[in-house]
């Protein structure tokens, strides 16, 4: 290993992976391993994680990227998560009480059914900026609460710990000495007040949720305790913590309003900056915490997209018409023109703008002389018609903000990897798409708020100027093409809710 410490280790534990990378102290990556995570479907619409797999992943993924860089010259970790994703566990023994439920997962949507008809989604709304949908962490508690016997009376005694993926790992790595979140994910749960960045009392009654089972609320970059000695060898400061999308922003230096990325994992998520006052969408997206550092607050306006890469992932583990995820460039740039095939890969319903858990997958306008090709295409296409739908409704949110409207899109992820995809994107956006040297950058994003934490970097300028510029796709299609094929993807999606 040739750079010279301090490190910093970011833990970027995913809804497919876990992944643990080493960057040295000029935020360049010097090791790393990754571990796949398995996903079990215990009945329709529901998608779980096994708790302690997650954790032993992320422990075996930490001391293997450490190999060559002792703990001792590690200066901070940093960890980024899959967001919405609900732990249950035990205090005293630290063993979940059940699996982890999925952002992904629909189990609640009848209970989100029943809030909305009793007129709860504006009070919800105004108080957490999100929308009343099982894709956030309250409902998912309740449920856990209401399933598990006893568990409720238990977490009001204080026995029971409720929380993200992040407060899991930061208690699993603490051995059970810190119970905590940050300020992004606890945005996510639909039981956080957007304005105060503090649990509301009002939503935890609602949910049925204690106070006590819950983490305290920090900073994005800031204290979370120590790693236990025996863990990786020295007891090494958690100081950067914040969700995947959040993380991602960052790490992309989204740091001025009206700056926007989308990232492409599993599911698709765009982010603008929207400076330092809590916003309301009024076009379907959500307001959310893009993060906060020495108590000043930066928020953001989001759309979501549940499945991008997972539709890949379904061609090539369903379907078999790829063998890896990679091949599908290849095969949809032999697609012949389609016009009228649709992908609508509603797998577990629609995300923004429509909220439509009820919604399934389809293919559309399928002939006989359509075969993989086509399909692929179809599929990576529907990331990017989806993609439009989110910049569309965001364009509108930034103009009643009085920002302008993006004049390109950064991208990230492991999806950008793919040069044919990125000009489609384009193409079908009508924005030229920015492409980064590091397109991991959750990961990044991570080291850099431990980084900031620790005295590594001075301030976000300086990080913005680490920022660099891989590739630009400009848009070749013309408008009124990409507008047609627009409108058909609509009707679509019109067929399907």
């Amino acid at each position: 290993m040739n750079s010279e410490p301090p490190y910093i280790l970011a833990i970027d534990q995913g809804t497919t992976s876990t992944r643990a990378i080493l960057f040295d102290s000029s935020a360049k990556p010097v090791a790393s391993h990754a571990i796949e995570l398995r996903q079990f479907y215990p009945a329709n619409g529901w998608v779980e994680h096994d708790a302690q797999e997650i954790w032993q992943a992320t422990l075996s993924c930490c001391r293997v990227a450490l190999k060559g860089a002792p703990a001792k010259d590690v200066a901070a970790i940093g960890i980024t998560n899959q967001r919405e994703t609900t732990v249950i566990w035990d205090k005293r023994t630290g063993l979940p009480l059940h699996n982890a439920i999925v952002w992904q997962d629909r189990r609640t949507a009848d209970r989100c059914r029943v809030l909305k008809s009793r007129k709860w989604e504006a009070k919800i709304s105004a108080k957490t900026g999100l929308l009343l949908d099982p894709y956030f962490s309250g409902t998912k508690m309740e449920w856990l609460l209401d399933h598990i016997p006893g568990s409720r009376k238990r977490a009001e005694r204080g026995e029971i710990a409720l929380g993200t993926v992040d407060a899991w790992l930061i208690y699993k790595l603490t051995a059970g000495k810190v119970h905590a979140t940050d300020v992004t994910n606890a945005s996510r749960t639909m039981l956080l007040n957007l304005r105060t960045l503090q649990w509301d009392a009002d939503l935890l009654k609602l949910f049925g949720v204690p106070l006590q089972a819950l983490p305290d609320v920090r900073d994005s970059a800031g204290s979370f305790g120590e790693t236990e000695q025996s863990l990786l060898g020295a007891a090494v400061p958690i100081m950067g913590v914040a969700g995947d999308q959040q993380a991602a922003a960052f790490g992309q230096a989204c740091f001025n309003p009206g700056d926007v990325k989308s990232t492409y994992g599993t599911g698709c998520f765009a982010l603008v900056n929207t400076g330092g006052k809590a916003p309301m969408s009024k076009n379907r997206l959500l307001a959310t915490s893009a993060y906060r550092i020495g108590k000043k607050s930066v928020y953001a306006i989001e759309g979501s997209i549940f499945i991008a890469g997972a539709v890949v992932q379904w061609l090539r583990d369903a379907l078999g018409v790829i063998r890896t995820s990679e091949e599908i460039e290849a095969l949809a740039r032999t697609a012949k023109d389609a016009e009228g095939l649709y992908f609508v890969p509603a797998f577990t319903g629609l995300g923004a703008p429509y909220w439509d858990p009820d919604a399934r997958g389809a293919i559309l306008g399928l002939t006989r002389d359509m075969g993989a090709a086509e399909i692929a295409r179809a599929a990576l296409d529907a990331v990017c018609f989806q993609t439009r739908d989110l910049l569309e409704a965001m364009a509108k949110d930034m103009k009643r903000s009085g920002l302008r409207a993006p004049k390109a899109l950064k991208v990230d992820g492991g999806m950008v990897r793919n040069d044919w995809f990125c000009q489609r994107l384009a193409d079908l956006t009508g924005l030229p798409v920015d492409r980064p040297v590091v397109t991991e950058t959750t990961a990044l994003g991570a080291a850099y708020l431990a980084g900031l934490a620790a005295g590594l970097f001075r301030d976000t300028k300086e990080i913005a100027a680490r920022w660099a510029l891989d590739r630009r796709f400009v848009p070749q299609m013309k408008a009124s093409g990409r507008n047609t094929l627009y409108e058909g993807w609509k009707l679509a999606v019109k067929r399907v809710r």
